[in-house]
């Protein structure tokens, strides 16, 4: 009986632990992303920023580093730092819209 109960704490633990997990954040292709993905998925970033990444993306072409995005009105350092993790660059064809 004491093996079931102790069984039984270790499972009630795992569980919480996967239930109060803090989801993790999807990588995004800032190339071929659209406002609203990006606004989803970067931290920090609202409708506003993530209009003026599609807007300098279009006027420029694509990102070829995530470092570029310094380049975009309202994106820091620390916003950059926050997201680096989760930012991808395709090479391919970048969406415009």
């Amino acid at each position: 009986m004491i093996h079931s109960i102790r069984g039984l704490k270790y499972l009630v633990i795992a569980c919480l632990s996967l239930v109060l997990a803090v989801p993790c954040m999807a990588a995004v292709d800032i190339n071929k992303a659209d406002a609203v993905t990006l606004a989803k998925e970067l931290k920090g970033v609202g409708a506003a920023k993530a209009k003026a990444i599609v807007d300098y993306r279009t006027k420029n072409g694509a990102f070829k580093s995530a470092d570029e995005l310094l380049k975009v009105s309202g994106i820091g350092e620390k916003l950059l730092l926050q997201n680096r993790s989760n930012i991808v660059l395709s090479t391919t064809e970048v969406a415009k819209k």
